[in-house]
């Protein structure tokens, strides 16, 4: 091991801060909405759809 495996040794097993009264924790329904996936090209599954669709009638 080297040292830069210990560098955080101190700090490791502290115990997790308390919320502060100015900055409530936020509720997990509402923290994990900001990790939710979302539609950066809303419509572009449907262009695929319609185009798979009409490769198949193309190709009868």
């Amino acid at each position: 091991m080297n040292d830069f495996e210990h560098i955080y040794d101190d700090i490791i097993n502290l115990p997790h801060p308390e919320p502060s009264v100015r900055h409530p924790r936020m509720p997990r329904s509402e923290r994990a909405a900001q990790f939710a996936p979302f539609a950066a090209l809303t419509g572009y599954e449907d262009i695929i759809a319609d185009t798979a669709e009409q490769s198949a009638k193309d190709r009868l």
